[in-house]
């Protein structure tokens, strides 16, 4: 019974909306592709942002787990194998650990930077089909107005009320289809940019909590014998006369 009701509803549905996509004219193709383009970016964006993807439980557990000073060898196996967006941050940490700590916190950040290039991957173009989508269909509304009332200036005789009203509401098609695009596209930008940036935040407490435990009691000094060798082994030019 329900299952003959959904077939007999479903052709009606289908010509309503093709008859809808139909008369919002030539801009509703655009239109279109914008709307597949965002769902397509936001089912993406969805599965890479998952937690587990950016920052692995067993790294995060380890990190907490780890004693200031200890060695951090166990670890180092952990995020070797693993693809995770916080295992190649500390991965850098762990193998700047003999450089000052300067040094480790520079190169810290400049891959954090990267990864979050790679998190933010493909919501610029969120933010463009919200800035697009509206405007484009403003102009579709525009000219299905142009169209109408052009026909009406080409017309004799008194003017068909109800032409114009469907002509004005066939024109305002494109610019309903804009916003139901612009909406939700703007909800999934808004949604996943402050997601990153939380990641990002709790991400770089972990990386510091990481940095802060390797390096405690060791002074800065530590590495200044390494550098005078360093430096009397380079070769010095002499000027010549």
């Amino acid at each position: 019974m329900i299952v003959a009701a959904i077939t007999i509803e479903t052709p009606e549905t289908v010509n309503t909306v093709l008859g809808f996509f139909s008369k919002g004219g030539l801009f509703m193709w655009p239109l279109l592709a914008c709307s597949i383009v965002s769902v397509a970016i936001m089912i993406l964006r969805g599965l890479a942002l998952r937690r587990n993807n950016v920052m692995a439980p067993l790294i995060e557990n380890e990190i907490e787990r780890l004693t200031p000073g200890e060695n951090p060898e166990r670890l180092s196996r952990i995020v070797h194998h693993d693809g995770s967006s916080l295992a190649r941050i500390a991965r850098v940490a762990l193998q700047y650990l003999r450089s000052p700590r300067s040094e480790n916190v520079e190169a810290v950040q400049t891959r954090a930077r990267h990864e979050m290039v790679r998190l933010e991957k493909g919501l610029i173009i969120l933010e463009v089909i919200v800035g697009i989508a509206p405007l484009l269909g403003l102009i579709g509304a525009v000219s299905g107005l142009v169209h109408v009332f052009a026909q009406l200036g080409l017309s004799s005789g008194a003017s068909d009320t109800r032409q114009i009203s469907r002509g004005i509401a066939e024109a305002l098609n494109a610019t309903v289809f804009g916003l139901s695009i612009a909406v939700p596209t703007l909800i999934g930008f808004t949604y996943f940019s402050r997601k990153v940036e939380v990641m990002s935040v709790e991400m770089e407490t972990l990386v510091v909590e990481l940095i802060n435990k390797c390096y405690y009691g060791r002074s800065s000094r530590e590495f200044a014998p390494a550098k005078a060798a360093t430096g009397s082994s380079m070769p010095i030019s002499t000027p010549v006369a």
